[in-house]
This record gives C-alpha cells, sequence and structure tokens, in this order.
C-alpha cells in the first residue's frame, strides 16, 4: 500500500501539496514522506494524514468513526483541498479506499511507427504497467469505459502525471538557467513571456523564468512551511497555478508582467524501438549516412538516418584487431549508462565493415569548436558556469558508477539543443573495480592528462579531476589551447616543478582557484565531481568578471613558480 518518495522526493513534495489548502489541524507542519495513490476522494501521504480532494469525506470511507468528523456525516468545507492529521496511526485499519494506478496524459499526438507502439491524440488518458527505459508500457483507458484497453508502448516524455503540475503548458521540469533563457529568446517568445521549471540547483524547488525585452529574469519560488508558493514575504499561494494567474494580473515587478507560457517544443523520441532486438544490434541497411560531420583517429563520425525518418549519429569504425577491441570496449561501456548529460547509444552494427556505433546526433558540434566559433558577449559568465556544471554532473554520475573517462576535453563533449551538454567519446573509459586502473599505453592526450597518469599510468577518478580542471580552462578562456608554448615533455616538467597554467583573461578569482583545487599535486588532495558540482553551483548565484586574480596555491607538495 505505501510507497517510499526517498527515490522522489521532489516528486512526491510536489503531489503531496500541489492545490492544498493545509487545514488548521496541521499547526503549521509539513506531513511526513510516505506517499500512496487512493481512492477518488482522497490520497494518503502520511500513516496518519490524508488530502481530501473536490468530492466529500463521509464516515463511509471509514471501517470505525471518524475521530475528526465529529459527529458529522461529510466533511466538504473549503478550500477544496484539505490535509488532515488524524491521532496516532488511526488510519491503519480504518480507511476503506480503493486504489488505482497512476494515471498519465498524453500533451501531445504521436503516430505509431512499428506494431508495439501506440498511437495517440492531446488528452488521452493511460495507466503505465512497466514505466522502466524511455518508452513505457501502457494501457490507453476509452473515454467510455467500454472495450478492451489497448496496450503498447509510448515515449515518456510526451506524457504528464495527471493532476499534477507536468500538465501545465507553462511547467517545464528539470531545466537549467542557460537552458530557460535560450527557450524564453526562441522565435514565438515576446516581453512578458515565462515558464516555470524546477531547478537543477540544490536548496532551490522551482524558479520562475522570463523574458524581459532582450534579456531574461529569474525569480526563486519558495515555499513555507504550510505548504504555500511565494516569490516574495508578501503574499502566498497554495499552489503554482494561482501564482501564475496573479502574476498575469499585476506585475511580478517594476515594469514586468506574465503574458504567455514559452512556446514548448515536442519532445524527441529518444530510443529507436522501446523492444530491443538482441539487445543493441540492428541491421545495418536500417541506417543511411547522409553527410560526414568529423574524423577521429579510429573512425569518421557522420549525421545519418534510421529508416529514413530519425536524426541520429553514426561513427563508423573499420574493422582490424585494434579497431575491434576499441568498438567492443566502447559499446560495452555505452551500453551500462544513462544520462542527461552523457552521449547515449541507440545501437550497434557489428555484421560488415565498418563497425556502426550509432548514438543520439547532437546539432551544435563539439564544445571545443562552439566556444571559439562564439560571437563577442554571445556566451556570459552565467553560460561559461552552466557548461561546467553540466560537465560536472555528467562525470559525477560516471563517479557513482565507478566509471573514469581518461579523455574528458572540450573536444570531447557535444552541445545539444539549448545547450545541454553531452560527454562523449569512450574510447578510452574504464569501469575501475579497484580504486585505480593501470595503463602503460602512451596513446593519451599528455595536456589533459594527470602527472600520475603521464608518468605511471595510473588512472582514477582524481586524475579525471584533473583533466576537468584543464576542461575548465578551456571553458573560461572560450577555447585557448592549454600550454601553448609547450611540448608534451616540456608540460610534464613545468607541473614538476609546480607551476600551473595562468587563469584565463578575465577569469574570476573564485573560478581560477576551482582550478588549481583539480590540480593539486597528490590525487587525494582533489575535490570529489560532486564536490566540483557545488562549487560550480554556489558561484553562478553571483559570480561576475574580476581582473588580476589573486589565485591559492595548489595544494601538494609543490608551489606555484612562475612562467
Amino acid at each position: 500500500m505505501w510507497q517510499s518518495s526517498a527515490g522522489r522526493a521532489r516528486d512526491e513534495e510536489v503531489r503531496c501539496f500541489q492545490q492544498v489548502g493545509l487545514s488548521r489541524s496541521l499547526g503549521g507542519k509539513a506531513p511526513q514522506s510516505l506517499h500512496c495513490s487512493a481512492s477518488l476522494t482522497s490520497t494518503f501521504f502520511s500513516s496518519n494524514a490524508l488530502r481530501v480532494g473536490a468530492n466529500v469525506l463521509t464516515q463511509s470511507h471509514f471501517r470505525s468513526p471518524c475521530p475528526l468528523l465529529q459527529g458529522r456525516q461529510r466533511w466538504d468545507e473549503k478550500p477544496e483541498t484539505l490535509a488532515l492529521i488524524f491521532p496516532g496511526n488511526w488510519l491503519d485499519g480504518n480507511a476503506k479506499m480503493s486504489h488505482r494506478p497512476k494515471r498519465f496524459v498524453s500533451l501531445w499526438d504521436f503516430k505509431a511507427e512499428a506494431p508495439e507502439e501506440l498511437s495517440f491524440k492531446v488528452g488521452d488518458v493511460f495507466e503505465v504497467l512497466d514505466r522502466s527505459g524511455d518508452w513505457w508500457h501502457v494501457q490507453k483507458l476509452k473515454g467510455d469505459g467500454k472495450g478492451k484497453p489497448e496496450v503498447g508502448y509510448v515515449p515518456y516524455n510526451f506524457l504528464a502525471e495527471e493532476g499534477t503540475v507536468e500538465e501545465q503548458e507553462w511547467f517545464f521540469g528539470e531545466k537549467s538557467r542557460t537552458e530557460a533563457v535560450n527557450l524564453l529568446m526562441d522565435e514565438g517568445n515576446t516581453n512578458g513571456s515565462f515558464l516555470i521549471r524546477a531547478s537543477d540547483k540544490h536548496g532551490i524547488l522551482y524558479v520562475l523564468s522570463v523574458r524581459h525585452q532582450d534579456s531574461t529574469r529569474h525569480f526563486k519560488i519558495m515555499r513555507n512551511p504550510e505548504g504555500q508558493f511565494h516569490l516574495n514575504n508578501m503574499t502566498f499561494f497554495p499552489d503554482l497555478k494561482q501564482l501564475v494567474e496573479t502574476y498575469c494580473k499585476k506585475p511580478i515587478c517594476p515594469g514586468l508582467t506574465l503574458t504567455k507560457p514559452c512556446v514548448k517544443n515536442e519532445p524527441v523520441v529518444s530510443d529507436l524501438s522501446p523492444v530491443p532486438l538482441d539487445e543493441w544490434e540492428r541491421p545495418r541497411e536500417e541506417f543511411t549516412l547522409v553527410k560526414r560531420l568529423g574524423m577521429g583517429n579510429f573512425g569518421q563520425v557522420h549525421e545519418g538516418l534510421w529508416k529514413g525518418k530519425l536524426k541520429v549519429a553514426v561513427k563508423t569504425i573499420k574493422r582490424d584487431a585494434t579497431s575491434q577491441d576499441l568498438f567492443v570496449k566502447e559499446t560495452a561501456f555505452l551500453k551500462t549508462l544513462h544520462h542527461k548529460n552523457l552521449l547515449s547509444l541507440y545501437a550497434v552494427c557489428s555484421v560488415g565493415d565498418p563497425y556502426y556505433i550509432v548514438t543520439e546526433l547532437v546539432p551544435r558540434g563539439d564544445l571545443l569548436n562552439y566556444l571559439r566559433d562564439l560571437e563577442k558577449d554571445e556566451l556570459d559568465v552565467e553560460g561559461q558556469l552552466d557548461i561546467a556544471t553540466q560537465v560536472a554532473e555528467g562525470m559525477r554520475y560516471l563517479e557513482s558508477q565507478n566509471c573514469i573517462h581518461r579523455d574528458l576535453a572540450a573536444r570531447n563533449v557535444l552541445m545539444g539543443r539549448n545547450n545541454i551538454c553531452k560527454i562523449a567519446d569512450f574510447g578510452m573509459a574504464r569501469v575501475i573495480l579497484d580504486s585505480y586502473y593501470v595503463s602503460a599505453s602512451k596513446e593519451i592526450p599528455f595536456k589533459w592528462t594527470a602527472p600520475e597518469a603521464v608518468e605511471y599510468g595510473r588512472y582514477t577518478v582524481k586524475s579525471d579531476v584533473w583533466s576537468f580542471g584543464i576542461l575548465l580552462y578551456e571553458i573560461m578562456s572560450l577555447g585557448m589551447q592549454p600550454y601553448p608554448a609547450l611540448s608534451n615533455y616540456e608540460v610534464l616538467e613545468f607541473l614538476n616543478r609546480g607551476q600551473r597554467m595562468k587563469a584565463p583573461p578575465s577569469c574570476s578569482t573564485r573560478v581560477y582557484n576551482i582550478m588549481l583545487t583539480c590540480w593539486a599535486w597528490n590525487p587525494n588532495e582533489r575535490p570529489s565531481f560532486d564536490d566540483l558540482r557545488t562549487m560550480l553551483e554556489n558561484l553562478s548565484n553571483y559570480e561576475g568578471s574580476e581582473v588580476a586574480p589573486k589565485p591559492l596555491q595548489p595544494k601538494g607538495r609543490f608551489m606555484i613558480g612562475k612562467r
């Protein structure tokens, strides 16, 4: 009956408090963190709390007289939704409400392309049978309740949970600040266009982002202990919908009123098919190579089409002993990973020559060329920090999976729509069963590689942290080459003398100090990627450009020298 909300704490909090006018019996305290969908009238959200919806609560819902009804036969007071607190665990054994699965509503039309998929229209309602992966197994409910429900697979990102904020056209889910800016500045939006997003920063639940002429303003949405939402300490709202409706009528700040929701583009279907064929293997004939996008050490990357309709990226690798080993290692690695900031594997073709590694197509190319091609003032410090934070988030996920990348650099990060960053090129990546991985190979990116890996072939997560410091240098310098005047051998000597690169032009002290912590000589004194993400998130609230930074010295046995 009960479902812990620990795994989806934010979502459950939204469901518990959405459209809830808390009754006086709450005493200003938030309910506990257990959630269960219940009958047509009510929803449990702790062992002694009940959320009552628009229908009435009556004695017929209980096996024993309800102490809160106090002799009355029904509870139908306003507001429409009440939170009732029961003494002790009285609800246990006394509630006799029927339960139903969560229901989801489609926000866009979808046309099935395969027999196992379901077509649907906006507003169709589903019960989810299996929500693993990017395609959910569902049954589509009939509006009249007659006939056998249709069962099949649908893309998860076309659906929203019924009765939650996800249904609102102005709610965009978890988005970064930079994503919000790109969306609001896109064609079709005007002054006052807005969206509400679940923040990707710790300690902030929601943010209201609003277009203001040629810029974007961001307002933190706070919530008090009673579950009310507010932008300031004067006006409070029981739910986000009322907050939006209010600021569509009155200015949110001088000269700025909400006008219309940001244009919401139809989501991209992220996997080729809901049903795996031999896990990942697909027939080569399903893919058409359209144009070459780039050349790597072991093959080429093309833009392609799957069955003539879905754009994909196809990495081709010629068949020989070396490339076969690379193909096996890279695809085996990608099959185990799934994260917003990592390149997603779609399929492989291992029959025939060359091999195909099929991934999502990331349209804006690699980060290095993106940085170098920017127009003046096109990317501000906030945007640079957002890119760095996304990479740190992707690497934090790899760290949690006991994985090391070993080739982290701007050239191996891809830029997607709305500046979503995707870490790519996992040819050198490894899963580490112990605390480190040893390799004797000297085919390594010297200027990005930690000293202990260059000298002794010893790789850890902390050697990836060193590389992240170089990547951060690339980001803040808009694509400058690290150690431009030094050869690979000279770089190692330079570092052994305790010297480090100077801060990029206009880089602040705070950001440069993060680079220096990544370049600590002792790997144990470098931060984790979780630490780095937090450091960068904290900076993004107030970071600005400063001149002539006074840096920290890198930790370790060496002091900073001058070049």
